[in-house]
């Protein structure tokens, strides 16, 4: 997976050695200089399928990256998981316009 962008920003370059661990259904990676995986030549991003699987993320399957700078963090978000959350956060605000 191609994320050259956000590892600029995080500042990861080819080779960069990181840790990828599952946490609530996302992938969460970080800079790790003992880490198992290191980011592709060409800025690409391992993503090993046993953590794919433990997250529900298919081949091919769109995700949502965010890294957050601040942590040295880049988060993979599945579609299940985002869907989730929107559906929690639209619940919420529909209950919240009903108490005005």
């Amino acid at each position: 997976m191609s994320a050259q962008h956000l590892l600029r920003a995080l500042g990861w370059p080819p080779h960069h050695r990181i840790d990828v661990q599952t946490r609530h259904g996302m992938l969460v990676i970080r800079s790790a200089s003992d880490g198992l995986h290191q980011v592709g030549s060409r800025g690409d991003l391992p993503l090993p399928a046993s953590a794919r699987h433990m997250c529900r993320i298919e081949p091919g399957q769109p995700v949502l990256l965010a890294a957050i700078v601040t942590h040295d963090l880049l988060v993979v978000h599945s579609v299940s998981t985002v869907v989730r959350l929107l559906a929690d956060l639209h619940t919420h605000l529909a209950g919240a316009g009903n108490e005005s």
